[in-house]
């Protein structure tokens, strides 16, 4: 389930870009403001808004620790703040005057990226304030922006529908179209793609534009060789442009907004929808995720921004499929946690992390095994039957008599599926 917890509708015109840390929510619109909410009950901080720009705010972001704010506009600007206290810290102006719309932190803090109107990128010393290197792509304007999580990489998407990869010296490594009617916004998930091979780090990146679509693509690095990109998937869900995509921060989900009015919750490995919202009366224009709970931030044309509140059972929906059995092995003892989840086994993900089940001891695990160790009885029964034998004070395995360390009846939903298949085949004849 997802809840709409709060409604915060103080900015004066459209809100462009909304914006995490782990203690507080930073939005921006067209009314030229930067507005900060603390996290424990989504009041207005005191020192908010932030006043400064003399046209609209496009963009905002934290630096990866928080104590940062960047805000960029049409009037050429790029201004750090003090997120604790709102002093301005730098107003760094783009070279050409160009309206500047997007601004990036690299994960380690020491840089900013700021791409503008004209097609021009500046790679900022955010330590200094300096402009440290520039760049520019061919055609279009400069809108999205996304950092791989190794940091050595960024990724630029352009209004002409290019996505451009430079490296951290600026130099363009690749580029290629990615939306024919042009790119709105890109996001990287902070959690490598489980599975990879040794030597070789995948991250998916996504992408969405003007032609109503969310694009997936697999990153490698490969740390002597350098990278590949490839196209992976599309996401097809919204009926017109979308206009923002984001990742969760463990990359379960991603969520997307768009000028059909709605926002789609996806899970990240099925790429099913787990939910569609559409509580915003004008284009949803923004989204983002918390880092440390389960909240997600929405803004709109209609001036307002939405916060989300996920529950547990949301994460059991993000679905772990049958993977080959080289992915399996790879799994984490998280990874486990949330394939039985997903198999509505919850009960048993205590008794799996209390023996650290990975994805290699899965593979390993025998009736045996599950019986001796993990005092998992391994038989299936009928509920009632099961439940009269319980009633009875019996602490025992009728198959096995080796004592149950728990009285918790789990459904084998695998057996069910067979034998409603079964009688409907049957009933069929």
């Amino acid at each position: 389930m997802v809840k709409l917890i709060h409604t915060l509708a103080d900015h004066g015109d459209d809100v462009n870009c909304c914006a995490f840390s782990s203690s507080l929510l930073a939005t921006c619109s067209l009314d030229k403001t930067v507005r900060l909410y603390s996290l424990s009950d989504f009041t207005e901080v005191p020192y908010s808004p932030l006043k400064f720009h003399t046209y609209a705010v496009h963009c905002c972001c934290f630096s990866p620790s928080g104590h940062i704010l960047a805000s960029c506009s049409t009037d050429g600007t790029t201004v750090l703040w003090d997120a604790q206290n709102g002093q301005i810290l730098a107003v760094m102006e783009q070279p050409s005057g160009s309206p500047v719309r997007v601004c990036r932190f690299s994960p380690d803090s020491t840089c900013l990226v700021s791409g503008a109107s004209d097609g021009t990128v500046v790679l900022w010393n955010a330590q200094s304030y300096k402009l440290h290197r520039c760049a520019s792509v061919k055609d279009g304007s400069l809108v999205a922006c996304a950092f791989s999580p190794p940091g050595n990489l960024f990724v630029t998407g352009s209004s002409c529908g290019d996505l451009t990869v430079w490296d951290d010296k600026m130099r363009c490594l690749h580029n290629e179209k990615a939306h024919d009617l042009g790119i709105t916004c890109c996001d990287f998930s902070s959690q490598p793609v489980p599975g990879g091979e040794e030597g070789l780090q995948f991250f998916q990146l996504a992408s969405c534009g003007q032609d109503c679509q969310i694009k997936i693509w697999v990153i490698s690095f490969i740390h002597i060789l350098g990278f590949e990109l490839k196209y992976k998937s599309t996401l097809t869900g919204h009926c017109a442009p979308v206009l923002a995509c984001a990742f969760s921060h463990d990359g379960q989900m991603l969520v997307s907004g768009s000028v059909d009015k709605s926002v789609i919750v996806y899970d990240t490995i099925t790429e099913n929808i787990l939910h569609t919202l559409t509580q915003h009366t004008r284009y949803v224009t923004t989204c983002a995720f918390a880092p440390n709970i389960l909240l997600l931030a929405t803004g709109s044309m209609d001036k307002t921004v939405k916060i989300w509140q996920f529950d547990t059972e949301t994460l059991c929906q993000a679905k772990i499929p049958d993977q080959p059995k080289q992915f399996t092995e790879n799994w984490s003892e998280d990874d486990v946690s949330n394939w039985l989840c997903a198999e509505g086994l919850e009960d048993l993900v205590d008794i799996f992390k209390m023996n650290n089940i990975d994805g290699r001891e899965l593979l390993n695990l025998t009736k045996e095994s599950l019986a001796d160790d993990l005092k998992i009885d391994g038989y299936s029964y009928e509920k009632e039957a099961m439940e009269n034998w319980i009633s009875k004070k019996k602490r025992t395995s009728p198959m096995t008599n080796l004592v149950l360390s728990s009285m918790i009846l789990t459904p084998n939903r695998t057996l069910k599926m067979a034998i409603n298949r079964w009688l409907s085949e049957t009933h069929q004849k």
